[in-house]
């Protein structure tokens, strides 16, 4: 049996690394991290993911809710979770088309067209995301996930 492929949103993978005050959806996130360290699931995303996850840890750093130590252990760890990386400038065209369709951002659209081609679920922890393209995309709640 072969691992299933999702597309990983960047607001998943931060929870691995934010305090778990104020932040939702810890625990499933690690239990996703959990499957993905079993190899029942491989993780996928656009080479945009390594910004904006970067971006998080960077704002957390400095609003003090995590110290130096902490955001470089992200950072290293994140590059060694085996995330299959596809190029954003193959999915320029589609996620603009998405874009402007849902008045959804542009940095949103690339992960639901990166699904789209890949013909798997993206997972997110941005219920509004969810609810507003979920019934047209493949687009799939952290919170909705059963593991």
């Amino acid at each position: 049996m072969s691992a299933k492929r999702v597309v990983l949103d960047a607001c998943v993978a931060v929870k691995w690394y934010l305090p778990r005050e104020n932040e939702a959806l810890v625990d499933e996130a690690f239990k996703l991290l959990s499957r993905h360290k079993e190899r029942v699931i491989t993780f996928a995303a656009p080479d945009s993911f390594w910004a904006e996850f970067g971006n998080v840890i960077w704002k957390a750093l400095r609003q003090e809710r995590i110290g130096e130590r902490v955001a470089r252990v992200a950072l290293d760890d994140i590059r060694a979770w085996d995330i299959e990386v596809f190029r954003t400038e193959d999915l320029l065209d589609n996620a603009l088309t998405i874009a402007i369709a849902n008045e959804r951002s542009f940095y949103d659209a690339l992960y639901v067209a990166l699904a789209q081609e890949l013909r798997c679920d993206m997972i997110t922890a941005d219920e509004k995301l969810v609810n507003a393209l979920g019934s047209r995309f493949p687009v799939r709640w952290l919170g909705g996930m059963r593991f």
